[in-house]
């Protein structure tokens, strides 16, 4: 005698199918697995339609279905049904995918990733010895020369907002800065810098 024909899948209303969703928030394994059983085909079908390969659409069928396992207490039949929510979920991961796909590959021999080569050690020695003779020409000056430089240069900051900050007046701010430039010049030799 010939096999039966398996049942047919019954056919689940958008309130079953949302109360599925609802109880696999409350962890019920049957019921996301009656879940799964009637996504996943449609889900990869609809992953299909929307030009995913059949392994990507399977990836992503099992991404979505994982999602709606993990994300199920967000479900709001209020909102939008069973379905909608399920659909919206596999085409925001296609729309991922896509976006992964056409980001280009890392040229790892670009000159802009490689790291800056390290100095010789003669040039180290150099940088060290004219550090060295800046903080201790810095030391040298006034705390409100320094104070300028600081802003100036550290914090970026131009001559107006100088001022405004410290509420001095703009030329005080500019003569000052000229001074403390003059100090700085006469103890480092410019041609050594």
């Amino acid at each position: 005698m010939p096999d039966a024909p398996a049942p047919a899948e019954p056919a689940l209303d958008r309130d079953e199918l949302d109360r599925l969703v609802e109880a696999a928030a409350a962890r019920d394994r049957d019921a996301f697995a009656a879940l799964f059983n009637f996504y996943a085909p449609r889900v990869k079908a609809y992953l299909l339609r929307l030009n995913a390969g059949d392994t990507l659409a399977e990836e992503l069928t099992q991404e979505v279905m994982l999602t709606v396992w993990r994300k199920a207490g967000q479900f709001d039949r209020t909102q939008a049904s069973a379905s909608t929510w399920i659909f919206r979920i596999a085409r925001n991961r296609r729309i991922d995918a896509a976006r992964r796909a056409a980001r280009p590959a890392l040229d790892e021999t670009d000159p802009a990733l490689q790291p800056e080569p390290c100095a010789p050690p003669d040039e180290m020695a150099h940088a060290a010895a004219r550090d060295a003779r800046v903080r201790k020409a810095l030391e040298d000056l006034p705390g409100e020369q320094v104070e300028l430089l600081r802003l100036a240069f550290f914090d970026g900051l131009s001559h107006r907002d100088i001022a405004e900050r410290l509420g001095a007046p703009l030329g005080t701010v500019k003569s000052r800065l000229r001074l403390a430039f003059d100090k700085l010049r006469r103890v480092l030799d410019p041609d050594t810098l």
